[in-house]
């Protein structure tokens, strides 16, 4: 059997150890962690149990695509629950609930401004085709060079996917208002880069929202980890917890194998699914990096973030499973995340309450409160200090809109910032979320999956294609693993 030593148990690790496995390889797994998941790890403690990382599942068609790889069911492993409404948006006078139903949407829409029933209509009709497109025509391509594109079915594909319009043009040729303008632009501001730097085929994104839906898996986040930890484990895959690469050994431009701080793993082929930058920068020579610090320097970052994770001995029935406050302005906290990075002074932030939709996740009559405040990446100053001036301050205005006290009913409280995902993660200036979703780092504009410098090494994950998230980072584990099986059975079939 041949060798497959792969760096980092994340979503993207998992996925590529599933395939691996599948295709005949002996697949070995190191994770410097204690448990599989990467960002995606569940924390424990006091009766509570926190997804530390990815709280929305969106785009359920690709776990579907996943599973059925393997000849599973999403069913198989876990059940899912379409969260109505499908999120809350506390704006600075008042609040919206956005439902999950379709006409119901539409109507808050044509309420909001007479005629934006209709034009959302044709606002998801595109967004719809855009998907269709991304989905099946772009998101499963290794993406190595432009040429993959060059197809006249790709070519006119890219054309209608708007690529050369920015996100915020697309939005305002159909919406004028600006509440419906910062509602279709939320999935950006959060995960990637300002509206009026996105291209628009990430319309798609709404499309996922809105038509797709908003679901709570069973088990939460760490239910969908688990699921796939325990494929790996039918599938033959070996994991070596608490066990931290230090340098992926190389002879004549090929991985001979990887050592870790507990051994060495011999390899045929090895995959890199940890932080792609720490992967290269730190594992591998000089002479065997695709990229040097000048590159990485000049890639825009998605934001980072600051968390909180927040146990309470009260019930809180007005706070919905996903809750976005946007009741502070949009423009200087997206100024401080992408153009002059910098600790915002009064940030928008998202509230997630699971224990709204599974009482399994805190103990009787708690809730479980997971908070987040996208900030900058390579922020310096992430001290304890600025971390609890921020929690009094989004604590402070939670109790308000929800008229109800609720740090004296504290009783577990844990921090996680720009610090600890350097430390935990080796992640590229902290950050959360990869690489800013623009034009000029979209397909084969992205750190290559596969080395140019060693012949077996691959990359997979937020920071190579198709970008992060979790489904993304299911599509490039099987990316990844599809180009070591090609490479291996492209050699045997030399040999012979």
């Amino acid at each position: 059997m041949k060798q497959a030593v792969i760096i980092g148990s994340g979503i993207a690790g998992l996925s590529a150890a599933c395939y691996l496995a599948r295709a005949g390889f002996s697949v070995t797994v190191v994770e410097k962690q204690d448990r599989p998941g990467g960002r995606a790890r569940l924390l424990k403690e006091q009766g509570f149990s926190f997804d530390m990382g990815p709280s929305w599942y969106w785009m359920p068609d690709v776990f579907d695509r996943f599973f059925t790889d393997f000849g599973y069911k999403t069913s198989d492993f876990y059940q899912l629950q379409r969260l109505d409404p499908s999120y809350d948006i506390y704006w600075k006078e008042d609040k919206w609930s956005i439902p999950a139903n379709y006409e119901a949407l539409r109507k808050l829409f044509e309420q909001t401004a007479p005629g934006a029933g209709h034009q959302l209509d044709r606002f998801i009709e595109d967004a719809a085709e855009k998907y269709r497109i991304g989905m099946q025509k772009l998101a499963y391509k290794p993406a190595h060079s432009l040429f993959e594109f060059a197809s006249w079915e790709v070519i006119k594909a890219a054309i209608n996917m708007d690529l050369f319009t920015s996100m915020s043009k697309h939005i305002s040729k159909y919406f004028k208002d600006e509440k419906l303008q910062k509602l279709l632009s939320f999935p950006i501001l959060f995960l990637g880069a300002l509206p009026e730097n996105t291209p628009a085929l990430y319309s798609l994104m709404n499309y996922a929202d809105i038509s797709l839906g908003t679901w709570y898996p069973e088990g939460g986040t760490h239910g969908v980890i688990n699921s796939m930890f325990q494929l790996a484990l039918k599938l033959g895959v070996s994991f070596k917890f608490n066990d931290e690469a230090k340098r992926i050994l190389v002879e004549d431009d090929m991985a001979t194998g990887v050592a870790c701080r507990k051994g060495i793993y011999e390899a045929d082929v090895v995959l890199g699914a940890a932080d792609y930058h720490f992967v290269e920068q730190h594992l591998l020579d000089p002479a065997h990096r695709n990229y040097n610090n000048k590159y990485w320097e000049k890639r825009q970052m998605a934001p980072s973030c600051l968390l909180f994770y927040v146990g309470v001995n009260k019930q809180l029935p007005n706070l919905q499973h996903h809750s976005l406050f946007f009741d502070t302005p949009f423009e200087p906290h997206a100024r401080d995340i992408y153009t002059n990075p910098d600790w915002p002074d009064n940030p928008m932030f998202y509230v997630c309450c699971p224990s709204r939709t599974d009482p399994t996740v805190a103990p009787p009559g708690h809730e479980n409160l997971f908070i987040l405040i996208p900030v900058a990446a390579g922020l310096d100053g992430d001290t304890d200090v600025v971390r609890m001036n921020y929690y009094d301050q989004v604590m402070a205005r939670l109790e308000k809109r929800l008229a109800t006290s609720i740090r004296p009913h504290v009783v577990l409280m844990k921090t996680y910032g720009v610090r600890d995902f350097h430390t935990d993660y080796n992640a590229y200036k902290g950050n959360a979320y990869g690489l800013a979703n623009t034009l000029q780092q979209t397909a084969f504009l992205k750190p290559a999956l596969r080395s140019s410098k060693v012949h077996n090494l691959f990359y997979t994950g937020q920071l190579t294609v198709p970008g992060p998230g979790m489904p993304p980072a299911i599509i490039s584990g099987k990316l990844a693993a599809s180009e070591a099986i090609q490479l291996i059975t492209k050699k045997q079939s030399i040999h012979r």
